[in-house]
C-alpha cells in the first residue's frame, strides 16, 4: 500500500464520487467496498484507492502476470490516474519520495 501526496487545492477535484467518476474513466470500471475504489485493469488486479485526508491518497495494487504489451499499458493507465488524482507526474512523485527519504520521514 503506498500514500501518496495530494497537489494543494487538488482534492476538491477527487473527494467524494469524484475518485470513483476519475477511477471509471481511466480504467472503465470502478466499484466501492466500505471506503475504497476498487478497479480491475490489465495487470493491476485489483486497484484499490481512498482518500486519507485532503491531502494524502491511499493506493494498494495486486499485480499479476500478463504479457509486455499489457504492462506497458497498465503502467500508463496507472501514472495517468496519480497524475489526476495528485496533481505530481511521475517524475515530481518520484523527487518527492526521495526528499522524504533523505528527510528520514519514510
Amino acid at each position: 500500500m503506498e500514500e501518496f501526496e495530494i497537489k494543494r487545492g487538488l482534492s476538491k477535484n477527487i473527494e467524494g464520487e469524484k475518485l470513483g467518476h476519475l477511477m471509471e474513466r481511466v480504467f472503465g470500471n470502478v466499484r466501492k467496498e466500505d471506503d475504497w475504489y476498487v478497479s480491475e485493469y490489465g495487470a493491476m488486479s485489483p486497484i484499490r484507492t481512498r482518500m486519507a485526508s485532503s491531502s494524502a491518497l491511499m493506493v494498494d495494487i495486486n499485480t499479476i502476470s500478463i504479457p509486455d504489451e499489457e504492462v506497458m499499458d497498465t503502467i500508463r493507465r496507472r501514472n495517468t490516474f496519480l497524475e489526476e488524482a495528485t496533481g505530481f507526474n511521475a517524475k515530481q512523485r518520484l523527487k518527492r519520495l526521495k526528499d522524504k527519504a533523505k528527510k528520514g520521514q519514510l
